[in-house]
């Protein structure tokens, strides 16, 4: 399998910006098995957590080998810790950047569908909610949503203060990226907002999944909006499993994650973990 890394010049960011990309177009089939038809790839977008980085992902799940076992392609950008939200005042527009600029790029790159059925966006924590944001900002892009431990409180940013010892969680801090948070519960920074207004406009919501740890400290966050998006007939999907906010719930609900997504359900190629006849 491709694993490419590279840096993109972005127009929203006005910066290089470090990207990963798992592209499974050199897979080695076992004798006698069918080639991949021909065709452009469907596409996972997805997003790293604070404190993280593109290269997140790849160190802490098996998500290399998901996406051979697809035949998915998996595009992996840098978010900084800035909740994937347009930041006007500080030129940073990291939502335009990964709904829309980042998915024009890599499909100039590379043999992607530009189906809104075939390309997806997701990610764990803060990128759960950059994927959110951004899957229901671009409706018209991405047809598929996945969040994992999803960072999903935008409603209780008002009553934030600066007491917290985690920068992340302070008000000034959440102030920087989401501007006024007397305001931001009415605006399209919020998933809520999105979801009631695209209902309103009969426009076609992407499909959604949800998971979070049983012992994750987000889980009634999680919940509380699943229970949002039951209350207004929004298709999604639910999950808790055992598990707190790492990597090991991570590694396994993005496997479980791509099983619930229309990928091809490739077969295994040839690997060093897998020289045995499938």
């Amino acid at each position: 399998m491709a694993f490419l890394q590279m840096n993109l010049y972005s127009q929203s960011l006005m910066r290089q910006v470090p990207v990963n990309v798992i592209l499974p177009v050199d897979k080695l089939l076992f004798p006698g098995m069918p080639e991949r038809e021909d065709k452009p790839y469907k596409t996972l977008y997805l997003l790293h957590g604070v404190l993280g980085n593109y290269m997140d992902w790849v160190v802490g799940t098996r998500i290399q080998r998901y996406a051979e076992e697809n035949d998915l392609v998996v595009v992996m950008p840098a978010g900084d810790n800035a909740f994937y939200i347009d930041q006007p005042k500080a030129n940073n527009f990291y939502g335009e950047f990964v709904g829309k600029e980042l998915v024009k790029l890599t499909r100039k790159m590379f043999p992607l569908s530009h189906k809104r059925e075939d390309t997806f966006i997701g990610g764990l924590s803060m990128g759960g909610f950059g994927a959110m944001r951004n899957g229901l900002k671009y409706h018209d892009t991405f047809g598929y949503i996945v969040s994992l431990s999803g960072a999903l409180f935008v409603e209780a940013f008002p009553e934030r203060t600066n007491d917290s010892p985690m920068f992340f969680e302070r008000r000034d801090y959440i102030e920087s990226c989401f501007g006024n948070l007397d305001e931001v519960v009415e605006s399209d920074k919020n998933p809520r907002y999105l979801i009631k207004k695209l209902l309103e406009e009969g426009a076609e919501l992407p499909k959604i999944y949800i998971a979070c740890g049983s012992e994750d400290h987000l889980l009634e966050v999680n919940r509380d909006f699943a229970d949002f998006l039951k209350e207004n007939s929004v298709e999604a999907t639910f999950e808790v499993g055992p598990g707190a906010h790492e990597w090991d719930f991570w590694d396994t609900y993005i496997k479980k994650a791509i099983e619930w997504l229309p990928t091809e359900n490739g077969v295994k190629g040839i690997n060093s973990g897998n020289i045995g006849r499938e």
